[in-house]
């Protein structure tokens, strides 16, 4: 049996039974009363402006069945059942590996400084074809998201998990929590520098993804990224290392990479011959990618490791990729009314995001390449350092009208005015969002190629659903 019974609640997380029936199966697991569902169990957490134990109440009017409480007083509610436990994220979490313990099936966790999600799609979608998968929906990669996403297995046959960090020891937890049987470090980059100081202890803590898994387990990493280059060369690790890349010599390459407007391709290259079992050196089959961007090349290479390492066919593994639907705002090409191609890049943003973006937009062909960006935020320290270098990569790119958004934004425009950018480049700067709409709006033309990208909390989407 894989079901949760409320008397398996109790024991796991050392709760009380305030009332109710200790047999009741517990199918769905919501944090939120607004999505409850009739018979659903509602786990009350604490956040930072409101206190989620008070509402179980509520909860039960809109249909709970269970509500698993912490920090407050209940009294008994007629025909409901009520758990009380000492911390109800720690149960959460708790009553997560209790049901992660239940399947023996593949589990695959990525992480890394940017693209987590997109990766975490990409590989999902090669998995599905073989295994029915569960993924992390959205970016649900914290203390709380990955326990939710956990809880939601039922017959599935896999699962892919992202895990992110603000703060050294946060994945110790969420890998403690999933076991996961393979992971996927993407990249090393400067997201969190702000909290954890230097891009060494963000490799620290990012390797802290391996604590949960077994010592021989696989690990997929990109080979490409200097600290986690160096981290191979340097370690005596006893899992195994399977290395992707595009530059630096690695198991999985991809070579002949051509970009287009909404998709790329490239030659895959297999070294290994264990993948194939055929010679020392193998070229396999294009892959086709069906977003722009080298990024999202060393996410298809990433996913080929895993499908690769769980024996799914390379034909199948390619179309896996080819069949990839991303998260919104992830890269998004959108066409506008009036003939202008909008690259959505607006869910976040961080350096080597950034400068990804940027080099994308340099490979497609349009009229103009316009840039419309925004502060990168929580850098901490090195905020004028790296707004600066984006003012280098704007350059490198070749945009004719660059529009900003923000403080920090300045010192791209004060970089790119530095390197010459005034004889050739229009630039704006805004401090809203609503000016930037405005310059956008004047300056738009048809068969121009727009980038809009910038934190996520600068709100950019506004900007594109003012310009599409």
């Amino acid at each position: 049996m894989k079901d949760i019974t409320v008397g398996d609640i109790v024991k796991i997380c050392k709760g009380k039974l305030i009332c109710g029936n200790e047999s009741i199966i517990c199918k769905e697991f919501k944090k939120d009363t607004r999505d409850i569902k009739k018979g659903d169990v509602y786990v009350g957490i604490k956040g930072e402006n409101f206190d989620g134990n008070t509402l179980y109440e509520k909860a039960f009017r809109n249909g709970a069945e269970v509500c698993i409480i912490s920090g407050i007083e209940t009294k008994e509610y007629e025909g409901k059942t009520i758990i009380e436990v000492e911390d109800s994220i720690k149960a959460l979490q708790q009553l997560a590996e209790y049901k992660r313990s239940l399947y023996d099936i593949p589990v695959i966790a990525v992480t890394g400084s940017v693209g987590k999600t997109s990766t975490k799609d990409i590989i999902a979608s090669v998995m599905s074809e073989k295994y029915k998968v569960l993924k992390t929906e959205g970016n649900m990669n914290n203390h709380i998201g990955l326990p939710m996403t956990i809880l939601k297995l039922e017959d599935h046959e896999a699962m892919v998990v992202e895990m992110g960090m603000d703060h050294a020891g946060e994945i110790r937890v969420l890998t403690n929590i999933a076991h996961p049987t393979m992971c996927v470090i993407s990249n090393i980059g400067s997201s969190h520098i702000k909290t954890l100081g230097s891009r060494e202890n963000i490799l620290k803590a990012k390797l802290e993804i391996l604590e949960g898994t077994k010592k021989d387990s696989p690990v997929a990493i990109n080979n490409d990224n200097d600290l986690l280059n160096n981290w191979i060369k340097e370690n005596n690790t006893t899992h195994k290392i399977i290395t992707y890349g595009i530059d630096t010599k690695s198991d999985i390459m991809a070579k002949d990479i051509k970009a287009y407007e909404d998709k790329s391709t490239f030659t895959l290259e297999i070294n290994n011959k264990e993948y194939i079992g055929v010679g020392e050196h193998c070229m396999c089959p294009k892959v086709e990618v069906p977003v722009g961007g080298k990024h999202f090349v060393y996410n298809a290479l990433s996913a080929i490791c895993v499908g690769l390492e769980n024996n799914i066919e390379i034909e199948k593994i390619i179309e896996g990729i080819k069949k990839v639907k991303l998260t919104k705002r992830r890269m998004e090409i959108v066409k506008s009314k009036n003939g202008v191609t909008i690259i959505n890049d607006t869910y976040n943003a961080n350096y080597e995001s950034m400068k990804a973006g940027l080099e994308y937009l340099h490979s497609v062909k349009g009229n103009r390449r316009i840039a419309i960006l925004g502060d990168m935020l929580n850098l901490g320290d090195y905020e004028k350092e790296l707004h600066e270098k984006i003012g280098e990569e704007v350059i490198k790119s070749e945009v004719s009208v660059l529009i900003t958004v923000g403080e920090a934004s300045k010192n791209i425009v004060k970089k790119a005015l530095e390197l010459g950018a005034i004889s050739n480049m229009k630039i704006y700067e805004s401090k809203t969002n609503e000016e930037a709409i405005k310059f956008a709006k004047e300056e738009l033309k048809e068969g121009d190629i727009v980038l809009v990208k910038a934190s996520n909390a600068m709100h950019f989407d506004e900007i594109v659903d003012n310009i599409k």
